[in-house]
């Protein structure tokens, strides 16, 4: 006879019946639901409007040899090798990704090692690290964030841009402590 996991049978009998349709639907409501339960990422991180699609790569998660696409936002906790085409990428500190990435917004907090093109925004945390080859429309880099490779500034359409080679050492922090 075979034995059914406890984990299971744990749920409450009118949980089916007051769910909503969707988390973001839950958390509108205010309802909080186990599926609903906010995470540390999900704080650090801005909600998603209805009807976008967001790709988590959990921690301890490895993603190799994907091309990734019709993705709104992908928030990278665990390793990413991949090719990418998004409107968002959220790294967090102990995710890294390494490949190619075409992203309006790019929040680094980990790693990213490869070619990245930020159309508008590129914003490096202070345990940030990104290498390559690196094209940005606005570029912010707290205090402590690594920048190096091949750097360009501009939008991929433009015929002017600035190139800078090596680190980015010489950047003013984002945040300065007075003493």
């Amino acid at each position: 006879m075979a034995m059914q996991s406890p984990f299971f049978n744990k749920r409450e009998p009118d949980a089916y019946n007051q769910r909503p349709t969707s988390p973001n639907a839950a958390a509108a409501s205010g309802a909080v639901t186990p599926a609903a339960a906010p995470t540390a990422a999900a704080a650090n991180s801005a909600p998603v409007k209805e009807g976008e699609s967001k790709l988590t790569v959990g921690p301890n998660i490895k993603l190799k040899g994907v091309e990734i696409t019709d993705c709104d936002t992908l928030v990278v906790e665990g390793s990413v090798e991949a090719t990418m085409d998004s409107r968002v990428i959220q790294i967090s500190e102990r995710g890294s990704f390494k490949g190619s990435a075409e992203i309006d917004i790019a929040e680094i907090r980990g790693e990213f090692d490869g070619n990245l093109t930020v159309r508008q925004k590129l914003v490096i945390y202070s345990t940030g690290k990104v290498t390559g080859k690196v094209r940005y429309g606005k570029v912010v880099i707290e205090e402590g964030g690594q920048l190096s490779g091949e750097i360009e500034f501009g939008a991929p359409a433009a015929n002017t841009a600035t190139t800078t080679r090596g680190t980015a050492a010489a950047v003013r922090p984002l945040h300065t402590s007075a003493g």
